[in-house]
Parts: C-alpha cells; sequence; structure tokens
C-alpha cells in the first residue's frame, strides 16, 4: 500500500471529526435534519482549516444511500465514491486554474442535465476568488436559480476578493483556527497510530509553528517524525533545525539584564557558529519576550507559553518591567523588518542585543508622567519666592536644600554613578539634558544690549572672555552680581556729564529734515509730536521709533534732555544725538545741546529663590528653572 502522508490519512470523514468548527458542523447538520439544504454555500477561513474537507462531508450527508443525513454511514457506493474523488455528480474545480468566462460557460450548460447516479449534483469551487469578474458575472443567474438538484459550495481563503453580488446569493460560514491545545492533542494521536513516542513540549511546539492550520501541523509533524527515529523531542528538533531553546535564551537575555555586552555579544556568535540562522534566531527570541510579557502580566497559560513558565529566567522577569519588555519586542520586531535590507543583518543583530544591554536604564513617557502626576499636588501649595533690593545679597546659598519626600519617584537612569555624571562633575550635560533654546521676545532682546553695555563697563571685550555659569548652584549668586552691575551702570549714567555734541548742518547723514512747526516758548509735548512726526515722514524711521519711547521732555537754557526707559532706545538716540541738535537748531533759532538719559530704576527684583516644591522637581528630574515664576 503507498504511503499516506498525515494530512490525507486524517482528514476528517464527518461532522463529529471536524476539529475547531463546532460551530459550522452543527449549522449544517441542524440544516440537513430539517430539510432546509440551500443551493449555494460560501466557505470562508485561513488555509487548512477544513473548508474542502466540510464540502465533501457535506457532499455525503446529502447523497448518502441513508440520507439526507446528518452522519454519514461512508460505507455506502455513493460515500465511497465522493471519499476517492471518483463521483462523477461530485465536480471539484480549482478557481485558480479555470478563470475564464468560458469555463463558467461550460458548467452552466452541464447543470442542465440532472445527476448520474446521485441524488445532487454539487460543483465544489475551491480557491473561487481567483475567478474573473466576466466569470463572476456569467455565473450569476445560474447559483441565483439553479436547477433543484444543483448544490454549487464555494471555497476561498480571501473573502474580500469575492464580489458582494456572489456573498448576497450564498449562505457564508466562516471557519476559524484551530486552538493549539486541539491541535496537539490531533497531533498526539497521530503519533500513537503511528507508534512514535512525542514529548508534549515538542508536540507544542509543533503545534504553535502551525499557527492554528491543522494541514501545517501535519506537515510538520511528518517532517520531524521522519528524522527522530521512532521518538519525538524537543532537543531533537532544537538540533536538526537550528533552534535555539529557552535553556539558551535564559543564559543570552540573563547577560543582557546584567548589562554584560561583551559576553552577550560573544554568545551571540557562538550560536551563529553552529548553524542557527539568523532569521530563526530573530524568531526565537521575539517568541521568548511574548512568553516572559505574557508571563509577567500573569498569564501561565502553557499552551501560550510552549512550555512551563518555571523554566524561563527568574531574574529576566524580576530585572525588566512590561515596558522594558515590550520595548524589547518592538527591536526585535523592526530588526525582522530590517534585515531584508541591511548591509550585514548580523551587524543589525549585534546592535539590536547592544541595546537589550541597557534596557534596564530605560524610562518611558508613562513613566515621566507618573512622576510628574506624582508631585503635582505640591504644587498646589505655593510658597512665597524672594527679591534681591539693589545693594543686597540673596541669602539662598545659605538655606538647606529642601528635603526629599520619600514618595518622589526617582529615575534610575539618572542616578548618580554607574552610567551616569555625578553632580560634583562638569560636562555637556551637567544639569541632566540638553539646555533650552533662547527665548526670542522683545523683553529679551532689549536686556541683551543691555547686558552688552555691562561687558564693556566692566573689561568683557567679547563673549569669551564673560563669565559663563558653571553649574546649577551658582545661579543665585550670579544673579545676584548682574543685579548689582545693572545698579552701577544705572547709577553711573546718570553721573557722568553729557556733553553737547555740535554736528553741522552739512555732515548730516542720511534725508535732510526741515521742521514743518514752530515751537512757543516751552511747549514741550509740542515738541515731542513735531520732532517724532518730522523724522518719521522725511527722515530716520528706526530714529522716530525710538523718540516715541521717551517719557518726559525738559528744557533748561539751551539745553534739552530727555528721560526713557529702554537702553535700547538710548543707544540708538545718543548714536543720532547730532542730527536731533541740528533739527533743535532749527526748531529754536540757536544752538541747542540734546541729551538723552536713562530713567534710574529705584529696585531690581531679581529671582533668587524658587518655591520649595519648584526646587524637588529640579531635583527630580535634575534641571534647570529657564523662566521667572
Amino acid at each position: 500500500m503507498a504511503y499516506e502522508v498525515t494530512a490525507t490519512r486524517r482528514r476528517p470523514q464527518s461532522f463529529e471529526s471536524l476539529v475547531g468548527q463546532e460551530f459550522v458542523a452543527e449549522t449544517l447538520r441542524n440544516s440537513i435534519q430539517s430539510g432546509k439544504i440551500a443551493h449555494a454555500y460560501l466557505f470562508t477561513g485561513p488555509r487548512g482549516c477544513g473548508k474542502t474537507s466540510t464540502a465533501r462531508i457535506l457532499a455525503k450527508a446529502l447523497n448518502c444511500r441513508k440520507g439526507p443525513t446528518a452522519s454519514p454511514c461512508g460505507e455506502c457506493d455513493a460515500c465511497r465514491e465522493i471519499t476517492a474523488g471518483s463521483a462523477l455528480d461530485v465536480i471539484e474545480i480549482d478557481g485558480a486554474s479555470n478563470t475564464g468566462v468560458n469555463d463558467v460557460r461550460q458548467i452552466k450548460d452541464e447543470v442542465v442535465f440532472p445527476p448520474n447516479s446521485l441524488r445532487y449534483k454539487i460543483y465544489i469551487i475551491d480557491e473561487v476568488h481567483m475567478l474573473s469578474v466576466q466569470a463572476f458575472n456569467a455565473l450569476l443567474k445560474t447559483i441565483e436559480e439553479p436547477p433543484p438538484y444543483v448544490i454549487f459550495i464555494f471555497a476561498t481563503t480571501e473573502l474580500q476578493k469575492v464580489p458582494a453580488t456572489i456573498k448576497s446569493r450564498c449562505q457564508q460560514f466562516n471557519f476559524r483556527l484551530v486552538p493549539i491545545e486541539k491541535v496537539k492533542e490531533q497531533l498526539a494521536q497521530a503519533a500513537a497510530e503511528i507508534g512514535i513516542k512525542a514529548e508534549d513540549e515538542a508536540l507544542y511546539w509543533i503545534a504553535r509553528e502551525s499557527t492554528g492550520s491543522m494541514r501545517d501541523s501535519y506537515t510538520l509533524f511528518d517532517q520531524v517524525a521522519a528524522f527522530s527515529d521512532g521518538e519525538i523531542t524537543w532537543e531533537k528538533i532544537r538540533d536538526k533545525l537550528g533552534l535555539v531553546g529557552v535553556d539558551r535564551l535564559n543564559e543570552l537575555f540573563g547577560l543582557c539584564v546584567k548589562g554584560d555586552s561583551s559576553t552577550a555579544l560573544l554568545k551571540l556568535d557562538e550560536y551563529l557558529q553552529n548553524g542557527v540562522s539568523i532569521e530563526q534566531l530573530i524568531t526565537n527570541c521575539t517568541d521568548y519576550l511574548r512568553s516572559i510579557l505574557l508571563i509577567k502580566s500573569g498569564v501561565t497559560k502553557e499552551a501560550l507559553l510552549g512550555q512551563s513558565a518555571e523554566r524561563f529566567s527568574k531574574e529576566v522577569l524580576a530585572t525588566w518591567s512590561n515596558i522594558q519588555v515590550e520595548r524589547a519586542i518592538s527591536i526585535f520586531m523592526q530588526l525582522y523588518r530590517d534585515i531584508r535590507y541591511s548591509l550585514s543583518p548580523r551587524y543589525e543583530f549585534e546592535l539590536a542585543l547592544s541595546r537589550l544591554c541597557w534596557l534596564k536604564d530605560y524610562v518611558s513617557a508613562s513613566e515621566v508622567k507618573k512622576a510628574i502626576d506624582a508631585v503635582k499636588p505640591l504644587l498646589s501649595k505655593a510658597a512665597p519666592s524672594r527679591t534681591l533690593s539693589s545693594g543686597t545679597a540673596s541669602a539662598s546659598a545659605s538655606s538647606p536644600a529642601p528635603k526629599m519626600p520619600q514618595n518622589i519617584p526617582v529615575f534610575s537612569a539618572l542616578n548618580e554613578g554607574e552610567g551616569g555624571t555625578s553632580r560634583g562633575e562638569s560636562g555637556p550635560f551637567h544639569d541632566g539634558g540638553a539646555e533650552p533654546p533662547a527665548i526670542n521676545s522683545a523683553a529679551s532682546y532689549e536686556s541683551s544690549f543691555e547686558e552688552d553695555a555691562l561687558s564693556s563697563s566692566y573689561g568683557y571685550p567679547d563673549d569669551s572672555d564673560a563669565p559663563v555659569e558653571e553649574s546649577v548652584e551658582d545661579t543665585d549668586a550670579a544673579a545676584a552680581e548682574f543685579a548689582s552691575s545693572l545698579q552701577r551702570l544705572m547709577s553711573s549714567q546718570d553721573r557722568v556729564e553729557k556733553k553737547p555734541v555740535e554736528v553741522p548742518e552739512e555732515t548730516l547723514t542720511g534725508a535732510e529734515v526741515t521742521p514743518s512747526g514752530s515751537i512757543q516758548g516751552e511747549d514741550m509735548e509740542g515738541l515731542a509730536r513735531l520732532i517724532t512726526q518730522d523724522f518719521s515722514e522725511n527722515g530716520d524711521p528706526s530714529l522716530a521709533s525710538a523718540l516715541l519711547d521717551v517719557k518726559s521732555w525738559k528744557k533748561e537754557g539751551n539745553s534739552i534732555t530727555c528721560r526713557l526707559e529702554s537702553g535700547f532706545s538710548l543707544m540708538q538716540l545718543k548714536q543720532k544725538s547730532g542730527e536731533i541738535s541740528a533739527y533743535l537748531r532749527k526748531v529754536f533759532g540757536s544752538q541747542i545741546n540734546f541729551t538723552p538719559l536713562l530713567i534710574k530704576k529705584e529696585e531690581v527684583k531679581v529671582q533668587t529663590e524658587y518655591p520649595q516644591e519648584v526646587e524637588l522637581l529640579v531635583q527630580v528630574f535634575k534641571g534647570t528653572v529657564v523662566g521667572g515664576a
């Protein structure tokens, strides 16, 4: 007798023997028993789950000598002929080979003839989605109103390619993937039938590799049985197929959680030297990490894990969190996609393995959010901030740092010690991260000119010689120094005697400005409007903008002084003082000395100490306060 593969030898011959399709089997049995038989059926589902076998069982149930019956005998001539595939009235058509409209026309010509020897003429069209659009259209009328003795059974793995006009004319049954436990039971029965011993772990591996397809599981079972020499074990499967077992993966990932990248890379080289393919190793690692994630989530079902939960490394389970395991799985999923176009798949794998060695320091966005939410209640208690008056030094340097509450989370990735920079060390990220970009606002733009004035007054010709903040602890001292220097600069500007600048009219740069009116007596408001208007319309618009910032004008004899708060506008008026003096000479008819002055500030408030809650946030996240309160 010729050898028969397990998938053919164990093909279901009755509705009771269908595995994992109880809904379909029960529905068809009830339809036959009640006599409500449809003229067209559409079986859909993944490969190897029993669609064609169910179509043959239905054909036997309808044509059995004892039928129509839900339990065909399997012994009559009709049942034996259908099982052997030699029945003249049960026509199986491959939709992938007969896709044209002419093949459908042949069916239309044949259906007018009654069955030869059976009760029903049944057409089983497999992979029906491969038919052309014209073939589907030619078949519509036939399957809608066929002769009473004709039944169509369509089978497909891609339902979305079947036109809606075909679906609406058929009773549709959706076949499911077979659960792993049931696949394993069927494999155990198949091994017992041929007298082969099989370990449960090996059968579970075959069932998981089949992904719910009975035909795939039987095919893999035959392959494993061929080299197992009468006994199927996990060790034989691992060695013959080049797999990496859970014990070796425990060793590899144990090195990763310890951060021992050098030994882990050497272990990877050992596996590859033993003939394990990179694709298979990636698959094994992904399955292992999936099992780790399931165990950490409380799932210990052996059918899902493939082996007992006790076989997985306790060190890996205890070290990596759920989020870190998810991150590891995503690394391997992306690795499998990247190796197709990589320069070297091995390099890609080594890079992924190196990343896993510091995975324990990975902090996710959700963990950062939890830490921020944990300190939110502290921010509701606002602490009063302190200000620095002119000539007064800050007392924050002497005040003790606030104590860290016990419930504030601190990330291990930010802790001092291994893998990080201690607080006393200097480096490009002394405060825990990159400094934020400068804020380009009007206030910061204006303050930059004041800082330039300070630098030139105190002997800093350029930025390279100016003092630079070295650490977060120097912020208060730097703020106090800046405030004191700014106060001295303002006072010195008021004390310096401003000499009048006389510029001949013929040396004025730019367009000549002629007063559009005259000023009577001490009308300074009129002078301000007149000079601003004339320079805006006929002279320098930027100078007119600076004149708009003037707060007050005052005339004493042949001198006119104006006061303003903006240091930038003050600089512009000083540069154009000659032009303004020439303009005033035309207005008043005599030589007028023009002097702009900066308004004194009675108190410069510089925030040198922040609320306790803000300082706690700075310590937790090792950051820097970049804005005022």
